[in-house]
């Protein structure tokens, strides 16, 4: 075992060998070799290359050099692409502040018998007056963003619960195309960096055909969960 896994249990290692191909004598040779494809790259600033960081990629994409630095190249891109969205990127932006609040996301104290952090929201939380949904998209995007670090994390992954029940058609009117692509490419772009489950619970007074039918083809490769009214 390296340093770069000494945050692991022995059981979540052999997990990371058996599911994910990680191999502590390769570990550094793996990480150099994403490494030295980022000149491949000179259009993307990659602003971290660091081993600990470069190991969450190749997790993500068992160990596949190639996926895990075209993984890393779509992060940096997607903030290059969207850089008002990160611009004051933390827990006391007041947008962000708020939604946290109002918990977005809400996180369990326990973890499921698979070792992977709860997540819920609650659509009918969202209070418009106070923050935006790209506000909501950005405290999600910055809370998976400090729970990664956990290497723990990295390996078992995510449940992401969406519960919709009471969500009002005030509030479905803000769901447009624009923001719902914006909000669904960040997730998904979250959901590349670690295993995320994701079950929605379907049943809110503004949320319509229209809009599950929008949002299905981009979580096609989520879990889901439906529960109808």
């Amino acid at each position: 075992m390296t340093h770069l896994q000494a945050g692991l249990s022995p059981e979540t290692l052999e997990k990371a060998r058996l599911e994910l191909n990680e191999n502590p004598d390769t570990l550094h040779q793996d990480i150099q070799e994403v490494r030295d494809m980022v000149i491949t790259r000179p259009d993307i600033g990659f602003l971290r290359t660091d081993d600990a960081f470069i190991l969450r990629f190749l997790r993500a994409r068992k160990f596949h050099h190639f996926e895990a630095f075209r993984l890393l190249a779509q992060y940096f891109e997607y903030r290059q692409q969207n850089l008002d969205m990160f611009k004051s990127f933390k827990a006391t932006d007041p947008g962000i502040k708020q939604a946290l609040k109002d918990g977005f996301p809400g996180g369990l104290a326990n973890l499921d018998h698979y070792g992977r952090k709860i997540l819920v929201l609650f659509a009918a939380n969202w209070d418009q007056s106070r923050y935006t949904l790209v506000d909501i998209l950005r405290a999600i995007l910055l809370s998976l963003e400090a729970m990664i670090e956990d290497p723990e994390l990295q390996v078992n992954g995510f449940v992401l619960i969406i519960d919709w029940s009471n969500f009002t058609f005030k509030q479905a009117s803000k769901l447009t195309p624009s923001m719902l692509r914006l909000a669904i490419e960040g997730l998904q772009q979250a959901m590349d960096l670690a295993p995320i489950a994701i079950e929605v619970y379907a049943d809110a007074q503004g949320l319509s055909g229209p809009e599950i039918s929008y949002l299905r083809p981009f979580w096609c490769s989520m879990a889901w969960l439906l529960l109808e009214p």
